[in-house]
């Protein structure tokens, strides 16, 4: 990301917002389950006005843009109020949209190529991605390793589940999880906001071990 990174909670849900409206009742379940963050993603067209819903109506809650895969969503997301971006891939014309603006910006990367390429964007955290089918705990261990001098950091994502956090944690260099099993799509249009507190709280727990 940026020079001064975002301070992250250990576990960032992912989640794909249908209808805006939905967008701070999502946030405020997390925010009860203890984890007062969520990474809405450019999937849907309601993702920016989801954003700018959050920020406005549930201001604890830190809120990032994700699958931010053009320059036209990058400013999309800043406009809206996006604290920090996510990205599958390494997309120079985006980075230096974030950059340009100082907004906090997480690439995405899979192998040592990419992460050679990512710093030398000016990039040091790194969205691990799809980590699960890339090898998972064992696998970003293994990659990262000839980079942990330079103090790059990691947020694996995709393909994770619950019973994983405790093992990607223990990775150097990992400062957060994401994942979207907290706040499936499903549970969001369903309004299971009770489901989406007890699963954040839960996750939470298995991340921090308390």
């Amino acid at each position: 990301m940026s020079d001064a990174p975002l301070k992250l909670p250990p576990v960032i849900p992912v989640a794909v917002v249908e209808n805006a409206a939905d967008a701070v009742p999502l946030a405020k379940a997390l925010i009860a389950g203890g984890l007062p963050v969520v990474e809405v993603t450019f999937r849907t067209p309601a993702a920016a006005d989801a954003i700018r819903a959050i920020r406005a109506e549930a201001p604890d809650a830190l809120v990032l843009a994700g699958t931010v895969l053009t320059t036209d969503q990058a400013v999309q997301a800043i406009e809206a109020g996006a604290q920090g971006a996510v990205s599958p891939g390494t997309n120079p014309e985006v980075v230096t949209v974030f950059q340009e603006r100082s907004v906090p910006f997480m690439p995405g990367v899979a192998t040592p190529t990419e992460i050679e390429r990512a710093i030398g964007l000016g990039c040091k955290r790194l969205k691990f991605f799809p980590a699960g089918v890339l090898g998972g705990p064992a696998a970003l261990k293994g990659i990262s390793a000839p980079f942990a001098h330079l103090g790059i950091e990691y947020c694996p994502t995709g393909g994770v589940a619950e019973s994983d956090l405790a093992a990607y944690h223990a990775v150097p260099g990992v400062v957060a999880v994401g994942g979207s099993w907290i706040a499936t799509r499903d549970d969001i249009t369903s309004h299971r906001w009770d489901d989406i507190t007890r699963k954040a709280a839960s996750a939470v727990s298995a991340a921090t071990g308390r």
